[in-house]
């Protein structure tokens, strides 16, 4: 197991639609196990509810856990997604 800490740098956290896209990322790595940490709880990143219940907001320090194959490289994937300032254009 590999464990990384990343830090929340979108300038309003991770709601609806960064965990969205985070999540269409982590169901691409079904050979492994991986969690979440943060002061709020733990989750499997797979899940957008869950995701979004850890109430990530830009500064929140993470820690992500990832065990299987190619575990350095999806954490280190994982932890660029979390670090992401996504820059979402404004609904119409």
């Amino acid at each position: 197991m590999i464990e990384k800490t990343a830090v929340i740098k979108n300038s309003d956290g991770i709601h609806c639609r960064p965990s969205a896209v985070i999540v269409k990322a982590s169901k691409c790595y079904t050979d492994c196990q991986i969690r979440v940490l943060a002061q709020t709880g733990s989750c499997d990143p797979r899940s957008v509810l869950a995701l979004i219940s850890l109430a990530l907001s830009p500064g929140t320090i993470i820690r992500i856990q990832v065990e299987g194959p190619e575990e350095e490289r999806i954490c280190g994937e994982l932890v660029e997604l979390f670090e992401t300032h996504f820059d979402f254009p404004p609904l119409g």
